[in-house]
C-alpha cells in the first residue's frame, strides 16, 4: 500500500478514488489534484513509483490542508463558536442540529436514541 502523508492509501482502487482516503481531499478535489500534476487517474494506486508517489504527497503537502492540521482547524473553529456562545456554538454544545432542522421529530442521528419518559400515575383515592 503506497502510504500518502501518514495514510495508506488502498492498492486495488483507482488514484482518483484512492486519494480520497486522505481527510480533506473529495472527489472533485483528486480530479483537479491529478490534473495539476498531469497523472492518469485510471492508474491503480499499486502501479505508481516511489518517485510519483513522492511528487504527490508533497504536492498536497505544500498546496492543500488535509488529515491533522485539517482536523485541528476544524475543532478549533467548533470550539471558538462554543467560546463566544453564539447560537451555533450553543447547538454544538447541546448536540443538537446545527443549521435549522426541526428537532419535534427525526433529528435522530443528532439526538442519540430515544429517552423515554414514562407518565406519571394518578393516584385513586
Amino acid at each position: 500500500m503506497p502510504r500518502v502523508l501518514g495514510v495508506d492509501i488502498p492498492n486495488e482502487k483507482r488514484l482518483e478514488v484512492a486519494i480520497t482516503y486522505l481527510f480533506g481531499i473529495g472527489p472533485t478535489t483528486a480530479r483537479k489534484l491529478l490534473k495539476e500534476l498531469s497523472m492518469r487517474g485510471d492508474v491503480r494506486a499499486k502501479d505508481l513509483s516511489d518517485e510519483e508517489v513522492a511528487r504527490l504527497a508533497s504536492h498536497i503537502d505544500a498546496n492543500y490542508t488535509v488529515e491533522g492540521t485539517l482536523r485541528r482547524q476544524v475543532l478549533s473553529n467548533l470550539n471558538r463558536l462554543k467560546d463566544i456562545s453564539c447560537y451555533r456554538g450553543l447547538r454544538h454544545r447541546r448536540g443538537l442540529p446545527v443549521r435549522g432542522q426541526r428537532t419535534r421529530c427525526n433529528a435522530r442521528s443528532r439526538k442519540g436514541p430515544r429517552k423515554t419518559v414514562a407518565n406519571k400515575k394518578i393516584l385513586r383515592k
